[in-house]
């Protein structure tokens, strides 16, 4: 079983990746694990310090190549605002109760949550369920004390 100690930011990285391992939100949050690719391969994942893992983010094998990271579609909301200066609004009502958000355009993903959905909706939201892959923002505090490493999307 390969160990992988070192992390390529997503964009850093060309070429076709080695395997791919495709893990939820939380899953993508490690120190040390053993990781399954699609391709049935094993890796340990052994950093020094826990990191959250991006979208497109590079495993790299200590004989060369890459294992791709890839967010799992998950169980959100989608919110969306009717204009830009709604959406900011809602953004704001969103991160005052500490929630783990992706702006991804015109829209905000969160997870799912119906108290959290009724407030946004009297808000004037529109709310919508959906599947799709979370790779939230990672905040001021957030990336501080859970050492998730910054880099360009």
């Amino acid at each position: 079983m390969a160990t992988i100690t070192d992390i390529l930011p997503a964009g850093a990285w060309t070429g076709v990746p080695a395997d791919r391992v495709v893990l939820d939100y939380d899953g993508r949050h490690r120190r040390r694990i053993v990781l399954t690719g699609v391709s049935g391969a094993s890796y340990l994942l052994d950093l020094a310090e826990a990191t959250h893992l991006h979208d497109g983010d590079g495993l790299l094998l200590p004989g060369g190549g890459v294992v791709r990271v890839e967010a799992r579609p998950e169980p959100l909301m989608e919110v969306r605002g009717e204009t830009p200066a709604h959406l900011v609004r809602l953004a704001w009502h969103i991160g005052n109760r500490h929630l783990t958000a992706q702006i991804d355009g015109d829209r905000i993903l969160i997870r799912r949550d119906h108290v959290i959905a009724h407030m946004l909706e009297h808000l004037g939201a529109r709310v919508l369920d959906v599947e799709a892959p979370f790779d939230p923002e990672g905040g001021a505090y957030h990336d501080h004390l859970h050492g998730a490493h910054d880099h360009a999307h």
